[in-house]
């Protein structure tokens, strides 16, 4: 998580708390360690965000400190809260937590009427969720996505062939039955997708391929209608 990004979440963790936060309870939520958060903290103190306590005892936000709002009809969000029950059923563990983070800071923010309704739990996303296997945590492919980042990766095909390869991640769909990571893959020199089911170890290797995602994209997009055309056409 960049810097910018957790020091948002520390204020946000500390708006929606009601006793004080210590920063062993900050850290492992934002996955740093507290040395850092201890850090954060001081930061946002210099930029005079009113956080109070200390090391032993806890942070709270002094009342009356709030960011700028967001504001929302009751059915945008409604609308928000839908899409975030449905999170669920991507097969996601790091976006399931975003997602209730998420959902906490709306009931934080909101007027206590729409509060009150939100809380009525009358939303809900049914449905299983989507497969992802044991093998890469789609938290470490979508940081790859962002950060333009190699994946080294063992991938066992629907005829039980395994290979290892490296591969450049641009995007993820998630279909119910699977997850897909869309990638150029170096063995094949090719754009692939790879069920995250099926891929048995992946971790990020030093390797980067900087500036070259948005034309990736492009040609992947592009491919689409060439992909419709064959299905119109019954080409084999």
């Amino acid at each position: 998580m960049r810097k910018a990004s957790r020091l948002f979440e520390i204020i946000q963790i500390l708006r929606i708390a009601d006793e004080p936060v210590t920063a062993a309870r900050i850290a492992r939520t934002l996955g740093v360690t507290a040395r850092s958060i201890y850090r954060d903290i001081g930061a946002l103190q210099a930029m005079n965000v009113p956080i109070q306590g200390g090391r032993g005892i806890g942070y709270m936000l002094r009342a009356g400190f709030d960011l700028p709002p967001l504001m929302f009809s009751i059915e945008e969000t409604e609308a928000i809260v839908l899409a975030l029950a449905l999170l669920e059923r991507t097969g996601d563990a790091a976006l399931e937590q975003s997602a209730k983070r998420i959902s906490q800071k709306i009931a934080a923010a909101v007027p206590p009427p729409l509060r009150q309704a939100l809380a009525a739990d009358t939303l809900h996303a049914w449905g299983a969720a989507a497969r992802t296997g044991s093998g890469i945590d789609l938290a470490v492919v979508r940081a790859a996505i962002r950060d333009e980042r190699k994946l080294a990766i063992a991938y066992r095909d629907e005829q039980g062939r395994r290979t290892e390869r490296t591969i450049r991640p641009i995007a993820l769909i998630y279909y119910p039955e699977a997850a897909n990571i869309v990638a150029w893959c170096e063995l094949r020199e090719d754009l692939r997708h790879f069920r995250a089911d099926r891929v048995e170890s992946g971790a990020p290797v030093e390797v980067f391929f900087k500036g070259e995602g948005d034309a990736l994209r492009r040609r992947w997009v592009s491919s689409w209608a060439v992909d419709r055309s064959v299905a119109e056409t019954g080409a084999a």
